[in-house]
C-alpha cells in the first residue's frame, strides 16, 4: 500500500520518490506529503508472505494507523484527516499471491480452483479496503495483474531451452479473468462506500501489448530480465555483483518477475492520463 510510486509521483507532480513508513530518518515533512507502506513481495494471501517473508497486508494497515497517530501530532487531527482524505491511496498486488500459492508452490490448489482463488483474493482486497475507508481514505486505486505467463520466471519453470520460450496462456487467460472480476468487484465495493472514489488501473493490456509489439516501444528483448541471466534472478540477487545488461531501456523486464524503469515510464503516462482523473 502506498500514495504512489516514484514514476506515478513524478507524472503526477508529486515527489519524485516515496520514502517507506519505516524508514527511520522519515521527517515530519514527508509524513505529510506521502509515504509508502508496501513490501516487496507481499500479497493479499497471508500464506504468499511465509515464502517471501515480506510484511503482511495487516501489518502494513497497523503501520498506517502508526501513521495517523504520528500526523496528527504534527498537523492536529482536522488537518491530519483532510490530508488522508484528499491523499491518493494506490495498491498493487496479487501477482506473488498467484505465483507463489497457485502456479509454482501449488499450495492453494489444494483448497481452491483457479475461480476460487480469485473470489478467495478479492474478498480479503475488499476487507482491506474498507479497514483503509474506515481510517478516512477516500481516493484508491487498484492495480489489475500483468500478463503473468509472460513473466520471465514463469516461462523458465516451463521451459528448460532458455532459446525456445513462450508465453503461458492460461496463465495470462487467468489473468484476464481476475481483472475482469476486479473491474466489476471496485464498482460494487465504491457503491456502498459513500464519498469514496475507488478506481481499477489496468496494466495487463499495456504490457500485454509491448511483448507482442516491442518495436512501438523501443524494446528489444521481451523474454529475459535485464539482471544476469534474466531467468531466474529476482529482488537481492540482482545486486553490484551481478552483472547487468548493456542497454535496460531496451528490455521490458530488469529482472525475471519486475518490469523496468521504462516500461514504468509508460505505465506511469497511463495512469496519470486515465486513472487520476476518475478519482479528483
Amino acid at each position: 500500500m502506498k500514495t504512489g510510486s516514484r514514476l506515478r509521483g513524478l507524472y503526477a507532480g508529486l515527489k519524485q520518490s516515496i520514502p517507506p513508513f519505516r524508514d527511520p530518518n522519515l521527517s515530519d515533512h514527508e509524513i505529510q506529503t506521502g509515504v509508502s507502506f508496501a513490501s516487496a513481495g507481499s500479497g493479499y494471501d497471508d500464506l504468499t508472505t511465509v515464502v517471501s517473508r515480506a510484511n503482511p497486508v495487516l501489518n502494513q494497515v497497523e503501520d498506517f494507523n502508526k501513521y495517523i497517530v504520528r500526523l496528527k501530532g504534527i498537523v492536529g487531527e482536522e488537518e491530519a484527516m483532510k490530508i488522508i482524505r484528499g491523499a491518493l491511496v494506490l495498491i498493487s498486488a496479487g501477482t506473488n499471491d498467484f505465483i507463489f500459492n497457485f502456479y509454482d508452490i501449488p499450495t492453494r490448489r489444494l483448497e481452491f480452483n483457479i475461480t476460487g482463488y480469485h473470489d478467495f483474493l478479492q474478498k480479503r482486497l475488499q476487507n482491506f479496503i474498507k479497514q483503509l475507508y474506515d481510517l478516512g481514505c477516500r481516493k484508491i486505486a487498484v492495480v489489475g495483474l500483468p500478463p503473468i505467463g509472460c513473466l520471465p520466471i514463469q516461462m523458465s519453470l516451463r521451459f528448460q531451452n532458455p532459446f525456445n520460450r513462450k508465453c503461458i496462456e492460461h496463465q495470462n487467460l487467468d489473468a484476464q479473468s481476475y481483472n475482469q472480476k476486479l473491474v466489476n468487484q471496485l464498482s460494487k465495493i465504491q457503491a456502498v462506500l459513500p464519498e469514496s472514489k475507488i478506481s481499477y488501473s489496468d496494466v495487463y493490456e499495456q504490457v500485454n501489448d509491448m511483448i507482442n509489439h516491442p518495436q512501438k516501444y523501443g524494446f528489444v528483448q521481451t523474454k529475459r530480465g535485464c539482471c544476469g541471466t534474466g531467468l531466474v534472478e529476482i529482488g537481492p540477487s540482482c545486486n553490484s555483483v551481478t552483472p547487468t545488461c548493456g542497454k535496460p531501456s531496451q528490455y521490458i523486464f530488469w529482472d525475471c518477475i519486475h518490469p523496468s524503469d521504462a516500461v514504468y515510464q509508460y505505465l506511469s503516462q497511463n495512469f496519470v492520463k486515465n486513472v487520476i482523473p476518475k478519482l479528483l
